[in-house]
């Protein structure tokens, strides 16, 4: 008998070799066809701009430009304040919301990631309803002699508004992970709760708060709608490197744009690539929104 071609001359055990369904076969490559034309639909546009802004000069050009560096100086200070007025209010409401359990704290829960799918314009106009000359809290500003509106501090507040949620959210995920039984042994020796939050907490929740602050600092960067609706386009003064891009596009300066939004894009994409390579995947999984 011709041992070629059946199951019985086979040796005991050997796999028997199962033909793949031709509709399975189309199935893969019609997934992988439609991921690869949503990776270059999400892709290309961003490519092209990088590219574009290099290989004219106009990338060199800007970062010479009087305009932009002073746009990208005012941004990085601005930003770095927001941050740590970010971590500063922010890590106290993320330790509330992972360790207590309170009436209400669904709500809260609600309000924090509010500005996350907010429309960044509509955010500016609430704080300027709050903050600005007619705004709940304006006479008693105005009495002070605060003005907040179309100033460097709007400029802040606007990007630590819509910003601060990103960090929170990282924060409570990572402090709520923490094993509370390292936290008690700590107390068993004699440790103080700051000092257990300080030795022991935070290097625990690192990972989560190193990655809340990143992508924190990165959407106060990007930050565009909330400022220009309640600080304004003051070069030197409110105009961060978003407005530059919007600027520069209004004023048919398209190479100025491009150039300007080619070093947002370049500086969100090494975000992006800190974070993976650092293993901070947590602030990008979305379920810690939840």
């Amino acid at each position: 008998m011709d041992r070629r071609g059946t199951a019985a001359s086979r040796w005991p055990g050997q796999p028997v070799p199962v033909a793949r369904p031709a509709r399975r076969q189309w199935g893969d490559l019609s997934l992988r066809a439609l991921a690869g034309l949503t990776g270059l639909f999400l892709g290309l546009p961003v490519t092209i701009l990088v590219l574009r802004a290099v290989l004219d000069g106009s990338l060199a050009h800007a970062l010479t430009a009087r305009v932009v560096l002073s746009a990208l100086s005012l941004s990085l200070v601005t930003t770095s304040i927001s941050l740590v007025l970010t971590v500063l209010l922010g890590l106290p409401l993320a330790f509330v919301l992972a360790r207590r359990r309170f009436r209400g704290a669904g709500f809260v829960d609600a309000i924090v990631d509010l500005p996350i799918v907010l429309p960044p314009s509509v955010a500016g106009l609430a704080l300027l309803l709050v903050l600005g000359r007619r705004g709940l809290f304006g006479g008693a500003l105005e009495a002070a002699g605060l003005e907040i509106p179309f100033t460097t501090l709007a400029v802040i507040l606007a990007q630590t508004f819509v910003s601060a949620p990103f960090f929170v959210r990282s924060a409570r995920t990572g402090l709520a992970s923490v094993d509370r039984d390292l936290e008690d042994a700590g107390r068993v020796d004699g440790a103080s709760e700051p000092q257990v939050f300080r030795r022991i907490t935070v290097p625990l929740a690192g990972t989560a708060l190193a990655a809340g602050i990143v992508m924190s600092w990165a959407r106060a960067l990007g930050e565009f709608g909330a400022t220009i609706m309640f600080a304004g386009n003051v070069e030197g003064r409110t105009q961060t490197l978003p407005l530059v891009v919007y600027g520069e596009f209004q004023a048919g300066d398209l190479d100025g744009s491009i150039a300007a939004a080619a070093i947002l894009v370049l500086a969100a994409l090494g975000v992006l690539i800190a974070v993976r390579a650092l293993h901070w995947r947590r602030a990008l999984d979305l379920r810690g929104l939840g």
